[in-house]
């Protein structure tokens, strides 16, 4: 798989897997050995003190004889020393990231729900440490030579390499595994927080396990009757256009990068009729890269900066420079992106709910190959994964799957007017049978609005009062993004 395509198909950009501390005054905690230990997003980031232990379950649940996984648990204890009784969930996107990473993450945008609850972390079996679903890349597909029979070869060899049946890892199984270990630490119900593919997670438990469920919160919100892939590249050309209709609208931005729309599609063009070698230190790591800068190249290095407002604020500077030749800065912007992608995703996880929950569905979606040509992703997104899909065993699926969840439980909906891969409407076809719900949206904001402005102090009245009312939302209205880079000393004023 090629590795520019990791970047184009992930639905959260990560960091690193979190690192676990040393065992310190083991107890045993309701039957899971819970030990002292420190979270981190990865080298260089402080840590969290959690507790830490193995929950162990049955790869397929209906046959407790089957082998066992050993999945990741930590509980970040709530400051209060009498928590309410119910703790928060958070659950992480991708598929493939690990919510431990995320936690440790974003922390911050949950501290006023950790005042007075417990934040009770699960990595997803097969991500972060449950059994994870990795698979190698091959330097000849980091260099960026995909092809169709790369996309097979490299799927046999990553489904021959799997250490588990990737049938059982699917979300169907996945809020088993949360309910069982809700049981198991004896939490009477779960205040749950999704992003991004982590809705539909959120979702599915609140479908299949309303009585265990008093809140939640769906950030980025992917509706259960959707397939996630074909629409994928629609919503990104859609946000690009914004992006450049919002320049075009700003006369500073306007006067600095005059025909910004027309420079991108030159650039788009000359870049696919012939890639670029681009010579760069890695952004990363430092060491010296020789990377062949396409148009796949481009379209990945552009999805991931149109997440975030702050990014955003510099693609029309990016644009502007490569189109007058100095690529390094896209080019590294791409590096930067992939190395994070296959650091975070374990892309055998992400395969399994793929072939599973999206891939059988494409064809509902209605998207033509025009369509779908007449972005800047295109449709080599489509294509490779109904590729790795025709060859991938499809997994367990619950009945219902793919309805609306009907509910009357609080539910919580946050949006970014901008966000390319999950946009507001996402939302509103979510909400069609959710009686108890509010529908909140950034102005401006991409992907992700847990830790946007006043949004942690929304999500911990909502969390608190378990009601969708009285939330003093009005803040979020005002919610910063970035005035687009004239030039490299910084955005304009």
């Amino acid at each position: 798989m090629k590795y520019s395509l990791l970047a184009l198909i992930a639905m959260m950009a990560a960091t690193a897997v979190p690192a676990v501390g040393s065992a310190q005054e083991a107890d045993l905690f309701a039957g899971i050995e819970l030990t002292d230990c420190r979270i981190s997003a990865g080298r260089g980031f402080p840590g969290i003190k959690a507790r830490c232990g193995t929950f162990w379950r049955p790869q397929n649940p209906a046959s407790p004889d089957s082998p066992r996984l050993e999945l990741n648990v930590a509980v970040v204890p709530a400051l209060s020393l009498e928590p309410a009784p119910d703790p928060f969930v958070p659950i992480a996107g991708g598929p493939g990231q690990g919510s431990i990473e995320f936690y440790a993450s974003y922390a911050a945008a949950f501290e006023k729900v950790r005042r007075d609850r417990d934040i009770l972390l699960l990595d997803q079996r097969g991500t972060g440490n449950s059994a994870a679903l990795d698979c190698a890349t091959g330097d000849e597909i980091i260099g960026g030579q995909f092809s169709l029979e790369q996309t097979l070869a490299d799927t046999r060899d990553c489904l021959d390499a799997l250490p588990h049946d990737p049938r059982f890892f699917t979300t169907s199984i996945a809020v088993q595994d949360l309910e069982a270990l809700r049981e198991t630490l004896g939490y009477p119900q779960l205040n749950l927080y999704g992003v991004s593919y982590g809705t539909r997670v959120a979702q599915h438990f609140l479908r299949r396990y309303p009585s265990s469920t008093r809140s939640v919160i769906l950030d980025g919100v992917v509706p259960p009757q959707l397939a996630l892939g074909p629409a994928i590249a629609l919503e990104a050309q859609k946000a690009l256009d914004a992006i450049f209709a919002r320049c075009a609208g700003s006369p500073p931005c306007n006067e600095r990068f005059p025909g910004l729309r027309e420079s991108f599609a030159a650039l788009r063009r000359e870049l696919a009729e012939r890639s670029v070698t681009v010579h760069l230190p890695h952004p990363v790591h430092g060491t010296q890269e020789s990377l062949e800068f396409g148009d796949a190249e481009l379209a990945g290095a552009l999805r991931l900066l149109s997440y975030h407002p702050n990014t955003v604020a510099l693609l029309p500077l990016l644009i502007e420079q490569a189109a007058g030749g100095n690529y390094a800065l896209l080019a590294a912007q791409f590096l930067a992106a992939a190395d994070r992608m296959s650091e975070a995703l374990s892309l055998g996880m992400h395969h399994a709910i793929v072939c599973t929950e999206d891939a059988p569905f494409f064809a509902g979606e209605a998207v033509t190959q025009e369509e779908l040509e007449s972005t800047y992703i295109g449709p080599v997104q489509v294509e490779a994964l109904e590729a790795i899909c025709s060859i991938w065993p499809a997994g367990v699926l619950d009945d219902g799957f793919k309805a609306p969840v009907a509910s009357a439980k609080p539910v919580l909906l946050l949006s970014g007017e901008a966000d390319p891969v999950t946009p507001p409407h996402f939302a509103v076809l979510a909400l069609v049978d959710l009686e108890n719900a509010r529908h909140l949206t950034g102005k401006k904001q991409g992907h992700g609005q847990a830790a946007r402005g006043c949004m942690p102090d929304i999500i911990g009245r909502f969390v608190a009062s378990a009601a969708i009312d009285d939330l003093r939302e009005g803040c979020f209205e005002r919610v910063f993004a970035m005035p687009f880079f004239l030039d490299f000393s910084g955005p304009s004023p």
